[in-house]
């Protein structure tokens, strides 16, 4: 599991999600697809203003394949 702090460009090892239970069923939509559909590697759950989201993606171990390079960095360096 990596965790990346976008506002302050820094991992971080906890966080808390408060999900409404519309975004809580997006959520777990979304991660139905992307095990379906591992060529989409991330999906974005927005909240009703679209003020706030939530990015999650999956990958393996070791690849950074499809990500960008500070997602990349996260990947391999962040254990």
């Amino acid at each position: 599991m990596r965790i990346l702090d976008q506002d302050n460009d820094k991992s971080i090892n906890g966080i808390s999600v408060l999900l409404t239970t519309d975004e809580a069923k997006e959520l777990l939509d979304s991660l139905k697809q992307l095990l379906e559909t591992p060529a989409n590697n991330h999906a974005h759950i927005p909240d009703k203003s679209f003020k706030k989201e939530i990015t999650i993606a999956i990958y393996a171990e070791g690849s950074t394949a499809g990500f960008d390079k500070r997602t990349e960095r996260l990947i391999l360096a962040d254990k």
